[in-house]
């Protein structure tokens, strides 16, 4: 759709990709030969990653800042005024309807950066930011696999989730009749009437803009709690215990917050018949086991119960997975 900016932002991807390969290669060698001498080298490529997800990120926001100005679901007159009257029509009896199509202001896209591959983007750079700066305050070892989990989330971006180099692919396709300079009146009365909900309900949602992004930023701390109850097994060592109740607490709390904003926004897309989406059921499983994790942190000093906490973190992060996942295979409202 914008060509250059595409290939621009293909570039940042692949540059992306080869400096998480090599920071996941700097958290290989200090992980197996502590001694070695790449600290200089590693810090220079988390810099480098953090700047370049930076401006990959920026460059999508750009992306659909120009989405936004060039689509526009614009009608003839005529047109017009018979979706007014299907719209005025499908809104009686309903809570949530549908406002009037406005002549002088045919509604726009406003489309959120963590749609489709962008989500990908936007969880893995949170997860970049998170584990720099947790890497600072824990044992060499545990910052040897913060830095090699950084570079394989990077690495995966640039092998399967490059957002630039299909841009928006099941927007496009949903947009692309529209764009017909064929397309009949009658169809594109119909077409409209089929793409102005979800744009209103979906895409130009206020929810989206806060649900999505507290919960990925959510699965970016559950990834560092998961790499910092590895080592608890081992020993008990309190910088690696106050580094996993930090990211458990962040995450725990943006969790939440993100799935009370999800509740009314659910109402107005989808009705009350929402509640038991297979992704909406396994999200309050997953907030359980995080519960659970917080509270026998307050019981480290008992027998056990610094493993037991340590394998509710692992827990956790398997049910972050499936949580994720549950969108991809089980038939629901979330599902792709």
């Amino acid at each position: 759709m914008f060509p250059l900016l595409q290939d621009i932002g293909h570039g940042l991807t692949v540059a992306l990709g080869v400096t998480g390969a090599g920071l996941a290669a700097c958290g290989l060698v200090r992980l197996l030969r502590p001694q070695a001498g790449i600290l200089g080298r590693e810090r220079w490529l988390w810099l480098s990653a953090l700047l370049l997800a930076a401006a990959g990120f920026l460059l999508i926001c750009l992306l659909h800042y120009r989405l936004h100005r060039e689509v526009a679901l614009a009608l003839p007159g005529d047109i017009a005024a018979y979706v007014n009257q299907v719209i005025a029509r499908m809104n009686q009896g309903r809570r949530y309807g549908l406002p009037l199509y406005d002549p002088a202001a045919p509604p726009r896209y406003l489309i959120p950066p963590w749609i489709e591959n962008g989500k990908y983007w936007f969880w893995f750079a949170a997860f970049v930011l998170l584990a720099f700066f947790s890497r600072r305050r824990v044992p060499a070892r545990l910052a040897a696999v913060l830095a090699l989990l950084a570079g394989v989330h990077l690495v995966l971006l640039a092998l399967f989730f490059d957002p630039f180099s299909h841009f928006l692919p099941r927007f496009s396709a949903e947009i692309a009749p529209w764009l017909d300079p064929g397309l009949d009146p009658a169809g594109r009365a119909r077409l409209f009437l089929r793409l102005y909900p979800r744009m209103l309900f979906y895409y130009n949602a206020s929810y989206m803009w806060l649900h999505p992004p507290l919960l990925f930023v959510s699965y970016a701390a559950v990834t560092v709690v998961f790499a910092a109850s590895l080592f608890m097994f081992r020993r008990r060592d309190p910088a690696v215990e106050a580094v996993a109740y930090r990211q458990a607490r962040l995450g725990f709390l943006l969790l939440t917050i993100g799935m009370l904003m999800g509740y009314p926004w659910a109402l107005a897309a989808w009705g009350p018949n929402w509640w038991w989406d297979p992704k909406i059921a396994s999200s309050i499983m997953m907030w359980a086991v995080f519960a659970t994790l917080l509270h026998t942190r307050l019981y480290l000093n008992r027998p056990l119960m610094r493993r037991l906490t340590a394998a509710l973190g692992l827990l956790c992060f398997a049910a972050m997975i499936f949580t994720f996942l549950a969108s991809f295979f089980f038939p629901g409202q979330h599902t792709f």
